[in-house]
């Protein structure tokens, strides 16, 4: 059969952080692919406002490079776990990876999810050790792991025959060898074992049309814009298509728009054929994993398969005394439609409605998904309220099952008793424990979903900054019962509405740990602090000192309080309980109680606790 031997389709995956998206950087400068002089900024490809401050990639990214004759058509893919339904579905538009694994840290949890996904879809890898001028570097060593990993994973034989590239992505070198000396600055050693390694597509153009959608985009001027890969046959503009549904149905429409990927641009084209990876306009409803066929002959291909969400939040209306204050967005509609149209892109999103008009139950693979989401949502203007994020439980052959993830502990040895502590705590079943001789820690570990809610923020403190950890969706299993993860510590709650006072704030520390600023405006049922203890306490958060004719006001601006903890979106998402929400604008994060009033929260509280009883 013949092949288009001036094309290859590869995805560079990795474990977050390992330098995928620094190493396709380097691969696009020393490619014959953009102008000469151009200044490729770093990082080029998260062109996402929050991608770039996070140093994350959220979204999958084409490029193409060329180089010689050959074009090779990449995918740049998310390293974090929330992000995974991203690379499940690239997978299938690829005849080959590049595997990036960091020269120091070796394999991760990521790193075992993408390698299996890449695995079962059978491509083609390349393994790239990259970092290997990162002090404490040790590629071979890595390279045991990572050919451990493939045997673990049931790699066939000529899997496991992968060839091996060094780099340092950061500096722009390879090598064959793992000797740091033998770093040049070039990417050739990678571009010539592409062209080796990673199979051609087929050349099927002159049989009917399959074009596959794996990943979605949106504009505002063309609609849905479904991307993928053309399996078989040609594909032009003006071209009579059919739409192979998921449910079975067939729907007709008109090819208005093809764009093709080349460097940092997507660019109109007129046709594509076999073999070429293209984004196609035309379809307002077209959805990931639907095939695009020659009416003639519908011949639909598989599905994709998208994991499903395993956390949901309660999206809401903001209804504080503060609502609409900052917000250009703040009606039920206006927010509704917003998370709809968020389901154009991302199909690891669902969105349900509730009994109550301005709420929506919105679920997702993990707190970094959701929160990402109401990030970008505040920077557009839109103000919301949202509850704490609960796992989503499952009938799993009539037992009530709960999400459990694999759980990767980097730790300097000190803080291991610690962290082991903690996470037996929140149910976890240890599955190794490696100590190096350079003084850290590895722990595995299966721990369930719910008690990782809200573990990175105590983790960091236990590790003191040091420790890395990592996990990834491993399975579901039988719910544990008779267990409540949520926070230990009860909530300093404002009894009334006015300005903290540095009078006030003095008087209520030693209870706990204050989370505003003096001067900062608050509301009835407004938390202000953590209790140092189990319990909420309702503090006067504004109360002044009593002037005299023996003191003056400015006095009290001697007085000194300890700096109040500013929490992050994230930290805010993991500190709420279950009768809280978090109230987000596009100026502010604070934190609230559900019921505002404090004796109709009280009221509640008892009634709750004689239902228990």
């Amino acid at each position: 059969m013949k092949s288009r031997e001036d094309i290859r389709n590869i995805a560079i995956i990795a474990h977050v952080d390992h330098g995928k998206t620094t190493l396709l950087n380097e691969m696009l400068k020393q490619s014959d692919t953009l102008p000469e002089h151009f200044q490729i900024q770093d990082r080029a490809m998260d062109t996402n406002a929050i991608e770039r401050e996070r140093g994350i990639t959220i979204l999958s990214k084409n490029t193409a490079v060329k180089y010689g004759k050959y074009q090779f058509n990449i995918l740049d893919t998310p390293g974090h776990a929330d992000f995974g339904g991203e690379v499940e579905r690239v997978m299938k538009m690829v005849d080959g990876v590049l595997l990036v694994v960091d020269a120091f840290e070796g394999t991760m949890p990521q790193t075992r999810f993408v390698l299996k996904k890449a695995l079962e879809q059978h491509l083609t890898p390349i393994v790239v050790i990259n970092k290997v001028d990162r002090k404490g570097a040790r590629p071979e060593e890595v390279v045991d792991e990572v050919l451990d990993l493939f045997i673990e994973l049931g790699a066939d034989e000529d899997q496991l025959d992968f060839p091996v590239i060094y780099t340092s992505a950061m500096n722009g070198t390879s090598s064959y060898d793992s000797d740091i000396s033998t770093q040049k600055h070039t990417m050739k050693p990678l571009f010539d074992t592409i062209v080796k390694t990673i199979p051609a597509p087929v050349d099927n153009s002159d049989e009917p049309l399959q074009f596959q959608v794996a990943i979605l985009d949106y504009n505002d001027y063309v609609g849905r814009i479904g991307i993928g890969r053309i399996f078989r046959g040609k594909i032009k503009v003006g071209d009579q298509v059919t739409v192979m549904k998921l449910d079975g149905s067939k729907k007709n429409f008109r090819v208005t728009k093809l764009f093709g990927f080349f460097g940092l641009k997507r660019l109109e084209i007129q046709e594509a054929e076999a073999g070429d990876l293209i984004a196609v306009s035309g379809m307002e409803d077209i959805n990931v994993g639907e095939t695009i066929v020659d009416p003639q002959h519908p011949d639909a291909l598989p599905p994709l398969r998208i994991d499903p969400p395993t956390l949901q939040m309660t999206f809401r209306t903001n209804d504080s005394p503060f609502a609409g204050k900052d917000g250009e967005f703040v009606t039920a509609r206006q927010l509704h439609d917003r998370l709809l149209r968020e389901l154009h892109t991302d199909v690891s999103l669902r969105v349900e409605d509730t009994d109550d008009p301005g709420a929506w139950v919105v679920s997702g693979r993990g707190e970094l998904h959701l929160s990402v989401l109401i990030e970008t949502m505040r920077r557009e203007g839109y103000e919301m309220a949202v509850s704490r994020p609960q796992v989503i439980f499952r009938e799993v052959d009539g037992t009530r099952c709960e999400p459990f993830e694999e759980v990767q502990v980097d730790t300097p040895s000190e803080y291991a008793g610690a962290i082991i502590d903690s996470l037996n705590q929140r149910h976890g079943q240890m599955k190794d424990m490696k100590p190096d001789n350079n003084g850290q820690t590895r722990l595995e570990y299966l721990v369930p979903s719910r008690g990782l809610i809200g573990y990175s923020t105590e983790f960091m403190s236990m590790t003191r900054g040091y420790g890395i950890l990592s996990h990834t969706f491993e399975k579901y299993a039988p719910v544990i019962k008779n267990w409540n993860p949520g926070r230990q510590k009860g909530a300093l709650v404002s009894m009334n509405a006015g300005k903290a006072t540095i009078y006030a704030m003095m008087g209520i520390e030693s209870r706990g740990t204050l989370m505003i600023d003096p001067g900062t405006e608050v509301y009835e049922g407004m938390i202000v602090g953590e209790n140092s203890r189990e319990n909420d306490i309702t503090v006067n958060i504004t109360k002044g000192k009593n002037l005299t004719n023996v003191r003056a006001a400015g006095s009290d601006e001697a007085a000194r309080i300890k700096t109040p903890a500013h929490l992050t979106l994230e930290e805010s998402l993991e500190f709420l309980n279950e009768d809280e929400y978090c109230e987000i604008t596009p100026k502010h994060i604070r934190l609230r109680k559900q019921i505002l009033n404090t004796n109709a929260r009280e009221k509640a509280a008892k009634h709750r606790k004689r239902g228990t009883n």
